[in-house]
């Protein structure tokens, strides 16, 4: 039984089918092509996370940020002094704030 894919995988997922006695074919992207399929990894992870709301989900999104990251020309380092930076500058979200409004002078 043949099944199309067309999207991006973990890089053992070949040998994981294959060792599986199952075929696969691949290709590999350009790099443009791969930040496309990157962004579209990312709304896939997200939409799987918003369904099952679990840590593996979490663990791929994460995985998919890094190579997103990564692919841009960003080191993971990088995106973490990032992250650190804004959340000494303007906090977490630890708090669960709700913003509910503001009236402007």
């Amino acid at each position: 039984m043949l099944k199309i894919y067309n999207k991006l995988v973990r890089d053992r997922i070949p040998e994981i089918i294959e060792a599986s006695g199952n075929t696969c074919i691949t290709e590999i992207l350009s790099d443009e092509e791969y930040l496309k399929m990157i962004d579209a990894k990312f709304d896939e992870e997200l939409a799987e996370y918003h369904k099952g709301q679990n840590i593996e989900e979490l663990a791929d999104m994460l995985e998919v940020i890094y190579a997103a990251a990564v692919a841009r020309g960003y080191s993971i380092e990088e995106l973490e002094k990032v992250r650190v930076e804004k959340a000494e500058k303007r906090g977490g979200f630890s708090k669960k704030i709700l913003l509910k409004e503001v009236e402007e002078k």
